[in-house]
């Protein structure tokens, strides 16, 4: 027997870093996917594998812990956590594929998270629905950075592109947002739970003034809300670039991903900004009629994805 599932990246349009403080957020699931296959063992240990990031590790699933055989550890905290929270420990072989670039702020660990609980829950036969998976994939993420939003792990959850209010509550776009993007990464990858906690620190050293743009960030998402809802891209690249200039005085900006953003701009982009954590990681771009052009100028220092929006959140199933 063996349970398959898998789950897709996310972009943040609009409110990182302020999203884990109340605000409101908007973000959307794009076409890349994480997969997770699950499978007894051959042998009387559990192994992680995964082809395409040339990755090996045996897993101590009773104590959070692992053994690399080869490759970076990357996002097998995240891993470990979620079998040390559903799995019974017996010997498993687990299979990871993925064309989400690790660490470039689309999400990878969210999406991850919840491709494996997914299957988990489907190996064991666990009755689980969305709802519940999202808020398990939440804690698995807090439980490994200390600190985490719920955006990311809904989103993978639930697909599609949605709006987080203030309270949690999860609004679905009902548009047909075809907003060409084109998202730029650097070699230098983001640490979410490192610039949580930065942010936290630069809040907790200057309150009136982090908390000040902390509120403005939120009250630019809800412009934001009605710029999509009204397919307006003029003013939603606007918003973006006024959503960057935030996210500098919160300090997640760098050198590589300024280049990007200006890049971006310099070469027919209406809006760019960080998405994610920042620290590294990646931006997006929107870019209309400009989407070829945007890539290039982008992909002569820096790496290029061409992104689009889906709708298809979670699936999982069993095989035998």
């Amino acid at each position: 027997m063996q349970a398959i599932a898998s789950a897709p990246a996310k972009t943040i349009l609009f409110g990182e870093h302020s999203v884990v403080y109340n605000e409101p957020a908007i973000a959307g699931a794009v076409n890349k996917r994480a997969v997770v296959k699950i499978r007894p063992s051959k042998t009387d240990k559990s192994v992680l594998k995964s082809y395409d990031l040339n990755f090996e590790a045996e897993l101590d699933t009773e104590n959070k812990k692992y053994t690399l055989k080869k490759g970076k550890p990357g996002i097998i905290r995240y891993i470990l956590e979620s079998l040390f929270r559903v799995h019974d420990h017996s010997p498993i072989e687990m299979i990871l594929s993925s064309d989400i670039p690790i660490g470039s702020g689309l999400g990878s660990s969210a999406a991850v998270t919840v491709a494996t609980l997914a299957a988990l829950y489907r190996y064991h036969h666990v009755r689980f629905n969305k709802k519940s998976l999202a808020h398990d994939a939440h804690m698995v993420e807090q439980a490994v950075q200390g600190i985490a939003s719920p955006l990311d792990t809904m989103v993978s959850t639930y697909g599609g592109l949605v709006y987080l209010s203030r309270n949690k509550k999860i609004e679905r776009f009902k548009v047909n947002f075809k907003a060409p993007m084109v998202v730029g990464y650097t070699n230098k990858h983001g640490n979410t739970g490192k610039m949580v906690k930065d942010v936290r620190a630069l809040k907790n050293r200057n309150p009136k003034i982090v908390n000040t743009v902390l509120s403005s960030m939120g009250q630019l998402t809800n412009y934001a809300k009605q710029a999509i809802l009204n397919e307006d891209y003029e003013k939603m690249g606007e918003l973006m670039n006024l959503n960057q200039g935030f996210l500098d005085l919160l300090g997640v900006n760098t050198y590589e991903l300024a280049r990007m953003v200006y890049r971006a701009r310099e070469c027919g982009a209406i809006g760019s900004k960080i998405t994610g954590a920042g620290g590294g990681g990646s931006i997006i771009a929107l870019c209309p009629g400009k989407v070829d052009k945007v890539a290039k100028c982008i992909a002569k220092d820096d790496n290029v994805l061409k992104v689009r929006f889906t709708k298809k959140g979670v699936s999982s199933r069993v095989r035998k």
